[in-house]
Formats: C-alpha cells, structure tokens, sequence
C-alpha cells in the first residue's frame, strides 16, 4: 500500500508490502508496537526508538508528537491522493492550517497576536498536556487572523486554539479554516 505522508512542506512516499517498508524508494527497517488503550505507540525506524503519540484530526490531518516534538502531518492513500487530484481538492490551502489542540490542556503562553505575520514552524501557541509543554507551530507562512485563546485557558482536544489568513489575504476576508 502506498501513503503519501506530507510533514512540514515535505511529501514523502512511504509504501508498506510484503517486502517490508520503503520511504521515497529507500528501503527501511521499522516496527511499531502500541502500549496498549493508550495513543502512545512505539516506533523503531533504522535502529533508532521514538516515541510517537498521534491523533487523527479529521480528512487525513494528525498531529504527531515524535519523541516530545509536535508536528502536524497529512496522510493519504494512493486512491484518495487520485481523486483529490481529479476533484482538484489537493490545491494549496490559502495560508496556514488553523492550529488545534492536539489534545486536552491548558494554554501556558500565547506566541503571536492578531495581525502578526508568521513563517514556516513559528511557534504560536504553547499548551500544557500530560505535564509536557508542547509547542504548537505555523506549518506556512500567513498572517494570524483570529486568536480563540489566552494564557491560563484550557482545551479540549481539536479545539480551534488559532485562526490565519494568507498574507495576500491579509486586508480581504475569511481564514484558512475554509477546508
């Protein structure tokens, strides 16, 4: 089976077979094991262990903390990459996706204000979860369009924590939220 896997700008071809598991045509050795009735999973690529915790966010979007470093990463099939292409639904999205607690917390420090221009992996917003501070960061550059928190809130998990706009967007209206 062959997934397109898209982290930070970057779209890696990962396909699992009967061989074993390729990235971008490279062979690799991996195996990934669950500690059972939790989203912890561990995960041993090359002889190197992480520890992986990930939640499934909605259309292909998960947001991944790999060995205590969150990332949002999109996942998709052979199939679905077809039809998004055909449908024309693989376009760009207009600025950054929105940034979602990727599970419940509490907001320790807001990194950005309304209106302020971010780049590529700019933290936003640090949440509190499981007694990590995890930072939560921009995954393009835009303008942040609407700030849902403050420090001391707490969140549930996929709750909507910042909203962006594109920088060419930036005096029209609406966000990227429009997925």
């Amino acid at each position: 089976m062959l997934y397109h896997v898209t982290v930070g700008g970057r779209t890696l071809q990962v396909r699992f077979g009967s061989e074993g598991v390729e990235v971008d045509g490279r062979p690799v050795v991996a195996d990934l094991s669950t500690l059972s009735g939790t989203p912890v999973w561990g995960l041993r690529l090359d002889g190197a262990s992480h520890r992986v915790v990930a939640h499934h966010v909605g259309r292909g979007a998960w947001n991944v903390n790999v060995s205590g470093h969150p990332v949002a990463a999109e996942v998709v099939d052979e199939r679905t990459r077809a039809i998004r292409e055909l449908t024309g639904s693989a376009a760009a999205a207009s600025g950054p996706k929105p940034i979602l607690a990727p599970m419940p917390g509490l907001v320790v420090k807001v990194e950005i204000s309304e209106g302020d221009e971010v780049q590529p992996g700019q933290g936003v917003v640090i949440v509190e979860a499981m007694k990590m501070e995890n930072e939560l960061k921009a995954q393009a550059a835009g303008i942040v369009g609407k700030v849902h928190v403050a420090p001391g809130d707490t969140v549930e998990k996929g709750q909507v924590l910042v909203d962006f706009q594109a920088p060419e967007s930036a005096e029209g209206e609406g966000d990227a939220r429009d997925e």
